[in-house]
């Protein structure tokens, strides 16, 4: 399954610098975005290394779909916009 990455968790003053706000094409409710809890979300990065940072879904976000997912440390903000993998 596919996902992308829309935006850093954040708050008013806060930005939670391992925690992303992942979409997943099919998935529309917030019903559906409980079956995805605890699934493992992967993004690769772009360059030569295709360094791997792996993530859990932990909640849904909002009544949309969206899921909440928690990344390892040093997840960059070039990963705003880029494909995950949910598995």
């Amino acid at each position: 399954m596919e996902g992308v990455i829309n935006n850093f968790r954040r708050g008013v003053r806060t930005v939670r610098s391992n925690q992303m706000i992942v979409t997943v094409k099919d998935v529309d409710s917030r019903e559906k975005a409980h079956k995805l809890l605890n699934k493992n979300v992967i993004w690769t990065s772009p360059g030569k290394e295709k360094k791997q940072i792996k993530g859990v879904v932990t909640k849904p976000h909002g009544n949309n779909g969206a899921l909440r997912v928690k990344f390892e440390k040093g997840m960059p903000g070039q990963a705003i916009g880029a494909k995950v993998k949910v598995e």
